[in-house]
């Protein structure tokens, strides 16, 4: 199941209470809920046609009626987030894009807040450093990432156990721990690299 929005699409539906809309055919000049395909999901609104109730939320739609279920509602004419009671008359259903789903240049050519990206790639590639990524496409359990010039970052994997971290001048590196305590490898290579 997809998220799907189409162009100039609209249909009508009469009365369908808080359930599942059943679709009537595609107003002249407007396509029909088919475009979406069946199982997607689109944002829709449903208005009475002679009154003013409202509500603006994602459908699923199905081939089979042909139907639109009311899946999650976004806003209504009674500012909530309830079903609307269409218990009369003849409604408008058309696919819309919500001003809560938006996203918008603001005055200041700023794009409005996106909420948390939870996966992705930036142009088919990792995100680099300069927009807030890593540039790294893999990681290893243990990895420790690091600037190596600019804004670019490496990583160097986990190190066997007894060695300690330091440094080349250039690089952390893992090395042999040679008696030294820990502490004193660290604070020494720390402070020559």
């Amino acid at each position: 199941m997809a998220l799907v929005l189409a162009d100039r699409v609209q249909e009508t539906a009469a009365a369908p209470g808080t359930g599942t809309v059943t679709l009537l055919g595609a107003a002249l000049g407007y396509q029909s809920f088919a475009v979406i395909g069946n199982g997607n999901t689109t944002f829709y609104t449903i208005a009475d046609q002679g009154g003013n109730n409202w509500e603006v939320g994602i459908g699923t739609y199905s081939t089979t009626g042909p139907t639109l279920a009311r899946t999650t509602v976004l806003s209504n004419s009674l500012g909530t987030t309830a079903l609307i009671n269409f218990s009369t008359g003849v409604q408008t259903v058309f696919v819309t894009y919500p001003s809560e789903q938006s996203v918008n240049l603001d005055a200041s050519n700023n794009v409005s807040a996106l909420g948390t990206i939870s996966s992705g790639v930036w142009n088919a590639t990792a995100i680099t450093t300069t927009y807030g990524g890593t540039g790294l496409t893999s990681y290893t359990a243990g990895d420790l990432p690091y600037y190596t010039s600019g804004t670019a970052l490496s990583k160097l994997g986990i190190g066997a156990n007894g060695y300690i971290l330091t440094s080349n001048c250039t690089a952390p590196t893992w090395a042999a721990n040679t008696g030294a305590s820990v502490d004193d490898a660290y604070f020494l290579s720390f402070m020559m690299g």
